[in-house]
């Protein structure tokens, strides 16, 4: 086994991995290390470990009304979009894999918002929910379907809607296109077996198509429930999680403690609160998944 560990190649292989394993330890598991260790201390405004504090950090945000509305309007918010993303792109995704004139053009326009910075995409969206000069108010009044529509994004409510709304828009494509992948996976075989029995279209959808993507929505819901827990942009875009704090989620609470309170102690509890809930929901989509044998 020594001999093997210090062949030539394996010294070479290990070398050639070396970069890789610094650039990691540095970038990625230092910081992880420094921010849980920060949750457990007094840290000054410079981001140094001053004294062990235990869970004082955790108290100060647990006592806090406010920061228990967060965690529950960023659960809101995740299962919303998520649901919502999942939906459409399914629904776009089987309507993208029947033949139609015009379907590659389709496909293109459905990876636009995808494809464009979704920091560019929020600002267009800024521009479009302005009251005054903005797209969506002046369609909804010239077309009196709304004479006195809201000013989207200066009211708590149409404001968390306004910034739902941009996410989900961001977020479909992406699911499409992995919902197409799948769909195009599936042996057409099956689907004219299924037409020999008389099987109609929510038949073959209910006992075909859903069963054969099923690994395929598990791994997409998964990825889609991890990136808009956590997605900061759209909503530091449009309102920076106000007005007040109205549209925050903690990924945005986080950021305020941080860099505009300079508070990092809660913001580093915070911070290991939003991974131990992301790491308790990704088990229970790993354990859901190796359960049902997707792999």
């Amino acid at each position: 086994m020594r001999g093997k560990f210090w062949r030539t190649e394996s010294v070479v292989a290990y070398l050639f991995m070396v970069p890789a394993s610094v650039f990691l330890l540095v970038f990625m598991f230092y910081p992880i290390v420094y921010v849980i260790l920060m949750s457990f201390f007094r840290v000054n405004k410079l981001g140094d470990l001053m004294s062990f504090s235990g869970w004082a950090n955790f108290r100060f945000m647990f006592d806090k009304p406010e920061f228990w509305q967060v965690v529950l309007r960023s659960c809101i918010w995740t299962a919303i979009a998520v649901a919502v993303k999942t939906g459409l792109g399914l629904v776009i995704a089987l309507l993208l894999n029947v033949e139609f004139l015009g379907k590659k053009l389709a496909r293109t326009l459905v990876i636009i918002p995808w494809a464009s910075s979704v920091p560019i995409s929020a600002m267009i969206w800024q521009w479009t929910y302005n009251n005054d000069f903005g797209l969506l108010n002046h369609t909804l009044r010239v077309l009196g379907i709304w004479k006195n529509p809201p000013i989207w994004l200066a009211e708590p409510g149409s404001a968390f809607a306004a910034n739902l709304w941009v996410d989900i828009w961001c977020g479909i494509p992406f699911m499409a296109l992995v919902f197409l992948a799948g769909l195009q996976a599936i042996p057409q075989e099956l689907y004219e077996a299924a037409e020999v029995d008389g099987a109609t279209s929510w038949t073959k959808f209910r006992f075909v198509t859903l069963p054969l993507l099923s690994g395929v929505l598990t791994v997409a819901t998964l990825l889609s429930t991890l990136w808009t827990f956590n997605d900061f942009n759209v909503i530091y875009v449009l309102t920076a999680g106000g007005p007040g704090t109205s549209t925050d989620i903690l990924i945005t609470y986080i950021y305020k403690y941080a860099f505009q309170y300079l508070r990092f102690g809660p913001a580093a509890a915070m911070a290991v609160i939003t991974f131990a809930i992301l790491l308790t929901v990704s088990i229970i989509y790993a354990r859901s998944y190796f359960k049902e044998g997707a792999f």
